[in-house]
């Protein structure tokens, strides 16, 4: 373990002058709380706020709260929330220390301090990235998840709630009695998050045993508001080679250093209930309806990353752009894209998209794990690939490449260990089955039974479960 100083504001001074952050940390206050503090936030909305901070001011400071894992408490807390970005570009790579966030809690143990910023005035805005799973959802209704044992215990009143709408409604049961109106912000890969999220906190407060119930959704419609997102970076772990990097930069052992692609992108639904920071100095585009955009990311970049990752990790290869480097890895990302193009709306260029996709999936600096991007595919997939094969069978459409790609993610259930909160169920499906009955099985745990019904749909996909493509990986 290095012996170097630790990153602190005590430290900040030694750092060089072009690393330090962008802002003053001291100039902020937690104005912004941010549920899901991982690297992906610190990447992405954490940079746009401070530049936006740096543009026009306000104070605009991040309590970042971690939902289960201190790891990030342990990391960040130490160190005042001061921590390194550094974007890994294909010459080398940039790094600069972001000073946004100026606490960090953990929703447990620091749940009562939550609710207090949840509820205080001057924080306007609360932003979420905690993937598709953390919201506890029920991909087939859409609905709140009443049955997962984690949201019973939250509605039976534990004392403090482990799930984020429930930690979430309970905040806007306290800031109801001071009356202010807040924006939630959801920021993970779901089409219409800000919709689903709104949803998931009504149907929660409505299933609560409180008596003031009825009025709490009466104020949320009224003053909490649920602007949808778009946002777009790649962020890999953080490897103890990017420690390093970071430590030789700095002068500094920095423990909650992250990386990131140089693209960023953040589209926002302009639809705020309260004051926000100045985001689109930072370069965020507030449009009327992101779902053009959301539909585009999840089925073009989200869609084409699922599938060389399973095609890939079956072929040998371990990163992204080991699948760019063999002779069909760009092949199939052009051919999946040009298949699900024609389910976009909205006038926006497919072709364009994919040739920055190639571009970027191609960043070897990136090293991009496939088994990173393989997790959850259960609760993936669903708006990912099933989708576009319902909008594209619905019209006569042919869909060779979302055949090639449901069986390549069969068959990951099928060989490996998938990482998924679906794993005993996925698992279940292939007991005692094989061929298209599997492969039923596995759609049925998806919520597709309609798709499993589909025979020429599950018949190619057990084609190619039974002679998949010979592919190999160029390391």
């Amino acid at each position: 373990m290095s012996t170097a100083d630790r990153l602190s504001r005590a430290t900040l001074p030694r750092v060089p002058e072009p690393l330090r952050p962008a802002v003053d940390p001291a100039s902020l206050r937690p104005r912004l709380v941010h549920l899901g503090i991982g690297a992906f936030h610190r990447a992405h909305q954490a940079v746009y706020t401070e530049r936006a901070e740096a543009a026009h001011g306000g104070g605009w400071g991040i309590a970042g709260v971690t939902q289960r894992s201190r790891a990030v408490v342990d990391q960040l807390r130490p160190q005042d929330g001061l921590y390194s970005l550094t974007r890994r570009e294909p010459n080398g790579p940039a790094i600069r220390i972001v000073g946004s966030v100026t606490e960090v809690l953990h929703a447990i143990d620091d749940g009562h301090r939550l609710t207090a910023l949840l509820a205080n005035p001057d924080v306007a805005v609360v932003t979420i990235t905690v993937t598709e799973k953390g919201y506890r959802w029920d991909p087939e209704t859409g609905g709140l998840a009443v049955g997962d044992p984690l949201v019973r215990c939250d509605l039976a009143g534990a004392p403090t709630p482990t799930t984020v709408v429930g930690q979430l409604v309970a905040g806007l049961r306290a800031r109801m009695r001071v009356g202010a109106p807040i924006s939630v912000v959801s920021c993970d890969n779901m089409v219409g998050n800000g919709e689903v999220t709104a949803r998931l906190v009504r149907e929660y407060a409505a299933a609560s045993s409180w008596p003031e119930r009825e009025r709490l959704l009466d104020w949320i419609g009224s003053a909490v508001a649920f602007p949808s997102t778009v946002v777009d970076r790649i962020v890999p772990a953080t490897t103890g080679a990017d420690l390093r990097t970071a430590e030789l930069a700095l002068g500094l052992r920095d423990e909650g250093a992250v990386v990131g692609e140089p693209f960023s992108q953040w589209i926002v639904q302009d639809a705020f209930a309260a004051d926000r920071p100045r985001w689109e100095a930072a370069g965020v585009a507030f449009v009327p309806d992101v779902r053009p955009h959301q539909i585009m990311k999840l089925r073009l970049l989200n869609g084409a990353h699922s599938l060389i990752a399973y095609l890939g990790l079956a072929a040998g290869c371990e990163t992204v752009a080991d699948v760019m480097d063999t002779p069909w890895g760009e092949r199939v990302v052009r051919a999946y894209t040009a298949e699900v193009a024609a389910t976009l709306t909205g006038g926006l260029s497919a072709e364009t998209y994919t040739d920055d996709l190639i571009e970027r999936f191609a960043n070897h600096a990136m090293q991009h794990r496939l088994r990173q991007i393989a997790a959850d595919g259960s609760l993936k997939i669903p708006e990912r690939w099933l989708a576009p094969v319902r909008e594209l069978r619905a019209a006569g459409g042919q869909t060779p490449m979302l055949e090639l790609a449901l069986a390549a993610w069969a068959r990951h259930t099928r060989d490996g260990e998938p990482d998924d909160p679906a794993a005993a169920r996925l698992r279940q499906a292939w007991a005692d089955r094989r061929g298209a009955d599997a492969v039923r099985a596995l759609l049925a745990v998806l919520g597709a039974d309609d798709l499993a019904e589909d025979a020429s749909l599950t018949a190619a996909v057990t084609t190619h479960l039974a002679d998949p493509p010979r592919l190999g990986c160029v390391q």
